[in-house]
């Protein structure tokens, strides 16, 4: 019988240590940290794909290296694609695992789809 118990206890004891927690935050229509030119929204485009921004820190020993920010995970977001300007319709999480006494992170997961100024992208080239 112990040998079972065994057998079994390092699953879910590997299952318990190694779980993280993913908190969803936000959900927005549009979201930006540009200035943005409403009067040309007309002339704005929407990005074919979904893309995502994260900004994260690590946790060594109990000790966090930094705080992750919002505001960096959205710019990484709308940089990722040239002449966008926002996201739409989009989602802000906020995650985390760690292994006790070792290692972990922390981190903000910004998910939309980018709205394109296609006067940006033709200044880029």
């Amino acid at each position: 019988m112990c040998k079972k118990f065994s057998f079994l206890a390092l699953p879910v004891f590997l299952a318990i240590v190694l779980a993280g927690c993913t908190v969803r935050l936000a959900d927005f229509t549009i979201i930006s940290t540009k200035n943005i030119d409403l009067a040309r929204g007309a002339d704005f485009k929407r990005g074919q794909t979904r893309i995502e921004g994260v900004d994260s820190v690590s946790i060594i020993i109990f000790v966090p290296t930094g705080t992750p920010n919002i505001k960096e995970a959205i710019d990484r977001a709308i940089e990722s694609v040239p002449g966008a300007v926002a996201l739409l319709d989009g989602v802000i999480y906020a995650k985390s695992w760690c292994i006790p006494l070792i290692y972990g992170q922390n981190k903000y997961v910004v998910e939309g789809t980018p709205l394109i100024d296609p006067n940006l992208t033709s200044n880029q080239k």
